[in-house]
């Protein structure tokens, strides 16, 4: 049995995964896009990858290799995201929020929920996309914000749970 293209996709909108910006490059010159296919692949060492489409406009400054910052984005981000996500340059992307760099030298976002600092490992392609390897050189843990998810083709704001937050209730 094979699965069609379009009820896969209708199917993987219904997983829902947190929003990102990925970036690459410098404050100089800046590269980034807007993931939601971004996991832990395991922490020792600490590694992440990300999917990125094979037709992404930023695709070459990351197989260049080099830096690579994840930077989770909070549930008032939705702008950002917006902005990564759409047909803006990349200058006009990096206007939106305020950036720094950290260990390697890639745009971390600094109200992000949490950032991650990393170098790119390996890239492996895989049908009609990227996968990014990242070793995890830093991270950033940005104040209390909930989390912003994309879910069902549509944005969702998670509350910050907190450290008061009760399991099981």
């Amino acid at each position: 049995m094979t699965v069609d293209s379009q009820t896969y996709r209708d199917a993987m909108a219904r997983l829902g995964a947190a929003v990102n910006v990925v970036t690459t490059g410098t404050r100089d010159d800046p590269v980034g896009f807007t993931a939601s296919a971004v996991c832990s692949v395991t922490d020792a060492p600490p590694t992440l990858l990300v999917c990125m489409n094979r037709d992404s406009r930023a695709r070459p400054a990351f197989h260049a290799g080099g830096p690579l910052c994840i930077n989770v984005l909070s549930a008032g981000q939705r702008d950002i995201s917006g902005a990564f996500a759409g047909k803006l340059d990349m200058y006009e992307r990096f206007t939106f929020g305020h950036w720094t760099t950290m260990t390697t030298g890639a745009p971390v976002l600094e109200e992000a929920v949490t950032s991650f600092d990393c170098r790119i490992d390996r890239i492996v392609e895989v049908g009609t996309h990227s996968v990014i390897f990242g070793l995890v050189e830093s991270i950033r843990i940005g104040g209390a914000l909930g989390g912003l998810v994309y879910f069902n083709r549509a944005y969702h704001a998670l509350p910050h749970g907190g450290e008061d937050t009760q399991e099981g209730t």
